[in-house]
């Protein structure tokens, strides 16, 4: 009897070790790369709308860096595309964004055509259309003189704090939700939960972690790039603030951080995936092309089309090498529709 449970004991040894190595990643990733991200977020946003209470001049030195701070905070954490981030359209209140019908601007003209009310009160300017909402919206209002010289400057002004204050009431409701109730339903993962078992959980964090990956390559610099005949450098990303590429390595490196917690205790993996984004990163580097302008000239935009291919090459590695480590695939994700 004795040998009997003492087999069983080392039979079942490497399923404890399996699961003791998905608890220590999913508190490593919650603890470490989600949470932080969302106090960084909340934090940022928050002090976003207090400078714009102070100084609402669009061209505010001032309110210009702390939106690029705030901007940057999202960015980092834009790949989490889940949970808090998708209640009631959050994600896309903070950032509406591919807009291919223009409906940011058009939103945004009304408002400041019509003198509208409904943004004196942080109730109200919430039933705002969507597309007039969080940082996109904001970078018309501090970036787009064509849009807004022909606005009051009170009422320009009072709609910039309406907005700056929406991004942080967001925020700070989505860094709530996490710390409160959906971190501790990952941490501790059960019948009745909103995820039931471990596996579940990295399935989740892995899908994450290939999402990301595909809206940098497939939109921050697939729209610009368009087709050889047809370059599309104004659809990039926040291109009337300079932040196009700076998106890109700001979801970089931050992703780079998420597969880097995500393999851990695979060595060759962690080694394999590291190599990918540091050559992404390299060459994004030696772009010296801010808003990716360069895609309309051949030289230029090979360079952008290489960057693109070594995104999706991340991406491939991830699915091949790191998924299976994790005993996961990429499941559906918010950019696969409906």
């Amino acid at each position: 009897m004795t040998r009997f449970f003492l087999s069983l004991i080392v039979a079942l040894m490497p399923f404890a070790a399996v699961a003791q190595d998905a608890t220590a990643k999913i508190t490593d990733v919650v603890t470490h790369h989600i949470l932080p991200r969302f106090d960084a977020l909340s934090e940022n946003a928050g002090r976003l709308a207090e400078v714009a209470g102070n100084d609402c001049a669009p061209t505010s030195r001032e309110l210009r860096d702390a939106y690029g701070v705030a901007f940057d905070s999202w960015v980092s954490a834009s790949h989490l595309r889940f949970g808090p981030t998708e209640v009631g359209d959050r994600a896309f209140a903070l950032a509406f964004w591919p807009d291919s019908r223009g409906a940011t601007p058009r939103a945004l003209a009304g408002l400041m055509a019509e003198r509208d009310a409904i943004i004196d009160s942080a109730e109200g300017f919430a039933q705002v259309s969507i597309a007039a909402r969080g940082f996109y919206g904001l970078e018309y209002l501090l970036y787009d003189p064509e849009l807004t010289d022909a606005a009051d400057p009170a009422y320009l002004c009072d709609l910039i704090r309406a907005v700056t204050a929406d991004i942080a009431a967001t925020a700070g409701t989505i860094r709530a939700e996490w710390h409160e109730s959906y971190a501790p339903g990952m941490l501790n993962p059960g019948p009745n939960g909103t995820y039931r078992s471990e596996d579940e959980v990295l399935q989740q964090l892995f899908t994450a972690l290939t999402t990301g990956l595909e809206f940098t390559a497939e939109t921050r610099l697939g729209r610009p790039l368009g087709t050889f005949d047809r370059p599309r450098p104004r659809r990039a990303e926040a291109w009337r603030s300079d932040r196009s590429a700076r998106h890109v390595g700001l979801s970089l490196t931050a992703l780079r951080d998420l597969a880097e917690r995500l393999a851990a205790g695979h060595p060759q993996v962690a080694a394999g995936l590291d190599h990918a984004f540091a050559k992404a990163v390299d060459h994004l580097a030696t772009l010296d092309d801010p808003v990716f302008a360069g895609v309309a000239q051949p030289q230029r935009r090979l360079k952008v089309e290489v960057l693109q291919q070594d995104v999706e090459a991340i991406r491939a590695l991830a699915r091949s090498a790191l998924g299976p480590t994790l005993g996961v695939a990429a499941g559906f994700n918010s950019l696969d529709g409906d």
